[in-house]
């Protein structure tokens, strides 16, 4: 296993118990995607994974080094002033990456997504999907072989959606990365996923840990399926199932 929840729980210091005796292991090249109601504590449980915050109890852990880690947020986020190449190099920068390899990792990471033709265009210039790949271009840019994605397509129209929801299966199975997702879309969970993890309402505790037979390389038509409908139903009960519970 790469990445180990051992039993843990978060509680903030206004009181709030956000997340509950959770315990869940990752593997190296899984896509796992953190499905729940809002307030579940989906994002507390992605930024434990990140070290941006603590366990109150219980214990997050590595199996051996800790991976080189990218994070991909809701909004881009992006620098208005700097153009997507100096956007995606800030954290080569802010490393103190020596010149000619920010260069080639800058230009390596816009091919990848897809924007080299856009390296000098400033984000006001694009649009909000065009904005989301610069923004895991960045994430990419310090080599991560991990992912974390707290709601990166929310935002955007559905066919947008799907087309980056595309993307980034080829980019998982291009890059042999982990990735952890945070999403409310049962749909977008189905297709993207070799794992769903379901949390009940706050407290978040994991009530259903749903594998996904499919394979890794799955074609846009794979939402069209008898075998995806089924699987979109197997995890709405579990959500409901977690409702009621609660």
């Amino acid at each position: 296993m790469l990445l180990s929840f051992d039993n843990v729980a978060k509680t903030f210091p206004n009181g709030t118990l956000a997340l509950d005796r959770v315990s869940f292991s990752i593997a190296a090249g899984e896509f796992v995607s953190l499905v729940g109601p809002s307030g579940c504590g989906k994002s507390t449980a992605l930024r434990l994974i990140a070290g941006l915050t603590e366990p109150s109890n219980g214990r997050v852990s590595w199996t051996g080094a800790k991976p080189k880690l990218g994070f991909v947020f809701q909004d881009a986020a992006l620098m208005p002033w700097a153009t997507v190449a100096k956007n995606v190099r800030l954290p080569l920068d802010l490393a103190g990456t020596d010149e000619a390899t920010a260069e080639a990792r800058v230009r390596d990471t816009l091919e990848l997504v897809g924007l080299t033709k856009f390296a000098n265009v400033y984000p006001r210039e694009l649009s909000g999907g065009m904005r989301m790949r610069v923004s895991i271009a960045r994430a990419l840019a310090m080599d991560a072989s991990v992912l974390l994605m707290d709601e990166p397509f929310a935002a955007l129209d559905e066919i947008t959606r799907d087309r980056l929801n595309d993307e980034l299966r080829e980019l998982w199975a291009a890059k042999n990365l982990t990735i952890v997702f945070v999403t409310h879309s049962v749909y977008e969970s189905v297709y993207l996923s070799s794992r769903i993890i379901t949390l009940s309402p706050r407290p978040g505790r994991v009530v259903a840990d749903i594998a996904m037979a499919e394979p890794k390389t799955r074609k846009a038509n794979f939402r069209m399926t008898p075998l995806y409908g089924e699987r979109c139903r197997e995890v709405r009960a579990a959500l409901q199932h977690d409702v009621v519970a609660s």
